[in-house]
Parts: structure tokens; C-alpha cells; sequence
């Protein structure tokens, strides 16, 4: 099965293209982010009419995270994480599709840093961390998918001077995914690609695309019992070249 994370950069802009991408690669689960869809306006009837089941946790504007399944619905299991109860993003969304727990992340930003902004998104990584530590412990299959706006190594960006003081490569930034990952998580492109040089994200600015100037956000991270069905994962990069593209690509993992 080909399990995916897209942060479609806004659903209603992007929406061809993500259409184009269920019909073209038909995967069995897709993680979104940055739907940027109140509730009420998400467009499942699009969807559902390709034979995916959605469930959707919107924000008017700009966040947002949905699960989408091929053949059912999902069933939501958790929507938003503990901790912070004045938090009204929408960044969390968990569901259970054929006994496998999925969830959709969209960690925050952090820019600028240091700053309000960076302090909420290491307090947001704590709190998934808390959370995460629950979901192994159910040992039940888990693959935590999304932007987690972490570019975790040197070699998952391609500069490491031009990024440098982003909040997404900060020491602390990249800390708090290597906790996270000392839970017992395998990261499943870094599995594959161990020796980075792989990119989800290209900015719209300064020619990035052309250019190849991108880095890795993109991650999907699997428990152990999901880990040991692990076939491969990669990025569909292709997708980010096309008209109107979001400025991230599709990230895949495949398991039996």
C-alpha cells in the first residue's frame, strides 16, 4: 500500500492538481496539510467522486490537515493535540484506516526565530512527542506523516549557509525530531536515502525549482510494527514541475 503526505498549499488553488494526482498515482492513503479550507468549503464532493473517503480537520486561511483513504472512510480517532488548550490550529488530525493508525501534521513554521513563533513550534513538538509516546505504546502500526517544517540534517538542504538562521534547521528545531525519533520512530525517506540529497520543498522565490534549491520538511515516520512492513519511500518530484504546482511534492512510503 502507498501511503502519502502533501501539503497542497491551499486545497481550493490546488485542487486540480491533487485530483490529477489521486487518478494518475491512486494511493491508498493521503496525509494533507495547509488545506487552507474552513470545515464547510473543503471540497470532498471532488474528492469522494474518485472513490476516496475524507475526513478533514479545517481552518479558514491558512493551516488545516486532512486524511483521505481509496474505497472508505477514514475513522477519526483524534483531532488537535493535548497541552496547550487556548491552541486553535488546525495541525493534528488521526485516524485508523485497516487497522493502521495514520496521522496528519502540520508543525508549525517557527519563523521568526528566536521569537514567539519558534517558541510555540518547540512547544508543539513536545506536546506530538507526548502524544507519540501513547501511540507506541498501543503498538498498534503508525506512520506519523507531514510538513514538519524540520529540515533535520545537513544534507537534507541545499545550502546549509542560505538556511542557516531558519527556524527550521535551528539546534533546537532539530533536537526535538531526534527525540522524537528516540521513541523508537524510523524515518522512513531517510531509511531509504541515507545519504540525503533528497528534496519535498522548493520555494517559489528565486528560481528554487529550476534551480533544484530545495530541502526535506516532508517526513513519514513509522512506528516499529510499521517499520517492519517498510518496501521503499520517495518523493514524487515530478509534481512540484507542473502548472500550479504547491511548492511541496508528494512524499510516499510503501508498505505490505
Amino acid at each position: 500500500m502507498k501511503l502519502v503526505t502533501y501539503n497542497v498549499n491551499g486545497i481550493k488553488a490546488r485542487l486540480p492538481r491533487l485530483l490529477e494526482y489521486l487518478t494518475e498515482q491512486q494511493p491508498d492513503i493521503v496525509c494533507l496539510q495547509e488545506i487552507k479550507s474552513s470545515d464547510d468549503s473543503f471540497p470532498h464532493a471532488d474528492i469522494e467522486a474518485l472513490g476516496y473517503g475524507a475526513v478533514w480537520h479545517g481552518q479558514k486561511g491558512f493551516n488545516g490537515v486532512a486524511v483521505l483513504a481509496r474505497g472508505q472512510v477514514p475513522v477519526e480517532r483524534q483531532r488537535g493535540l493535548a497541552g496547550e488548550a487556548e491552541d486553535e490550529h488546525s495541525r493534528y488530525l488521526e485516524c485508523e484506516v485497516d487497522g493502521l493508525v495514520v496521522a496528519s501534521i502540520y508543525l508549525p513554521n517557527g519563523n521568526p526565530q528566536p521569537g514567539p513563533k519558534f517558541d510555540y513550534k518547540l512547544r508543539w513538538m513536545e506536546r506530538l512527542a507526548t502524544h507519540a509516546r501513547t501511540l507506541l505504546d498501543a503498538e498498534v502500526p503508525t506512520v506519523l506523516m507531514g510538513d514538519y517544517n524540520v529540515i533535520p540534517n545537513d544534507d537534507d538542504t541545499f545550502s546549509v549557509r542560505a538556511m542557516a538562521s531558519d527556524a527550521l534547521m535551528q539546534p533546537e528545531s532539530r533536537a526535538a525530531y531526534r527525540r522524537l525519533l528516540a521513541q523508537g520512530w524510523t524515518d522512513a525517506l531517510r531509511t531509504r536515502h541515507p545519504t540525503g540529497g533528497v528534496w519535498t520543498f522548493w520555494d517559489y522565490q528565486a528560481g528554487a525549482w529550476q534551480r533544484d534549491a530545495g530541502f526535506r520538511i516532508d517526513h513519514l515516520l513509522l512506528s516499529p510494527q510499521a517499520a517492519d512492513r517498510l518496501v521503499d519511500a520517495g518523493v514524487d518530484k515530478d509534481y512540484r514541475g507542473r502548472d500550479k504546482a504547491s511548492d511541496h511534492a508528494p512524499t510516499w512510503v510503501r508498505l505490505t
